[in-house]
């Protein structure tokens, strides 16, 4: 894809057709990184967006249980003591 830069008051910019953005899912956010010569723009991701919902809908359901009984370990035994 090719672009021209234009200027935006004090800043410099480049308009990147619709089919592009939306298929490099650019949002409001991106990040840019320059190299030597090229500039990388990737879109803004948050990974872990929406992993409180998902905790609580899990929690809700019942899911977040253990799949494997806790088994006691050496330390457990012999060093672990409450305070």
């Amino acid at each position: 894809m090719r672009a021209r830069p234009i200027r935006l008051a004090n800043t410099g910019g480049a308009r990147t057709p619709k089919p592009q953005s939306e298929e490099a899912a650019l949002q409001q956010e991106i990040d840019a990184q320059v190299f030597r010569d090229p500039v990388l723009i990737t879109s803004r991701r948050q990974p872990r967006l929406g992993w409180a919902k998902a905790a609580r809908q899990m929690r809700e359901r019942g899911d977040d249980r253990l799949l494997d009984q806790p088994t006691a370990t050496r330390f457990d035994d012999e060093a672990w003591r409450w305070r």
